[in-house]
């Protein structure tokens, strides 16, 4: 039996995702969640196999609501379904550690289809989807060839150079300040920079700052 979690902020859409996925004997679900801080608190709870997760919720989002599950239960398999397509809200998904990202314009058998997948332990993306990921690997490949940076230290120079200190930035990109500290320092001494005003200016100069 495959146990599923459904995080979303309008009831009638958590009742109607429910009734489509137990339409299936082999899937049941075991909560409801309305934001991101609930999704993760029940999934700590109930243990769900697979989370459907809203991107866009008021409150704690699904992007945070899915890089805390990731963070804290990897095995938990977390599937974005929303109505929204753009490359933004698909990047920050990936970056929070989603296994797949649907529209929710999906039919029902394709939505117990995907569930189905993401507990065999398959990623499951839209065309919408895999076309923005497929856009960031050749990015990266292209940056990583002139900047001599980790995914993570670039987006921890993209922060600095919007003015972010470092217990912010901390919070932005959920990690201890002393991760942040020895990023910045290892940055410092990778670029022969002197301060993070330098990191700043580098970042401008290089097209790092969003």
């Amino acid at each position: 039996m495959i146990k599923v979690l459904i995080a979303d902020d309008i009831p009638i859409l958590r009742q109607g995702l429910s009734a489509i996925l137990q339409q299936d004997s082999g899937i049941e679900v075991v909560g409801l969640a309305s934001d991101g801080d609930e999704a993760f608190r029940l999934a700590g709870e109930l243990r769900p196999d697979v989370v459907l997760m809203d991107m866009r919720m008021p409150g704690t989002d699904g992007e945070y609501g899915t890089r805390k599950i990731k963070e804290s239960y990897p095995e938990i398999r977390v599937l974005i379904l929303t109505t929204f397509d753009d490359e933004e809200n698909i990047l920050k998904a990936m970056s929070g550690g989603a296994d797949g990202y649907l529209l929710k314009e999906m039919d029902n058998e394709t939505v117990i289809s995907s569930v189905k997948m993401a507990a065999a332990g398959m990623s499951v993306f839209g065309s919408s989807a895999a076309g923005a990921i497929h856009k960031r690997f050749v990015n990266s490949a292209v940056k990583k060839q002139d900047i001599p940076l980790t995914d993570r230290e670039l987006d921890i120079i993209r922060l600095i150079a919007e003015g972010f200190d470092n217990r912010e930035i901390s919070a932005q990109l959920f990690l201890a300040e002393g991760t942040v500290r020895n990023n910045i320092s290892k940055m410092l001494e990778k670029l022969k920079l002197k301060d993070r005003t330098q990191l700043a200016v580098y970042a401008i100069k290089n097209n790092l700052a969003r």
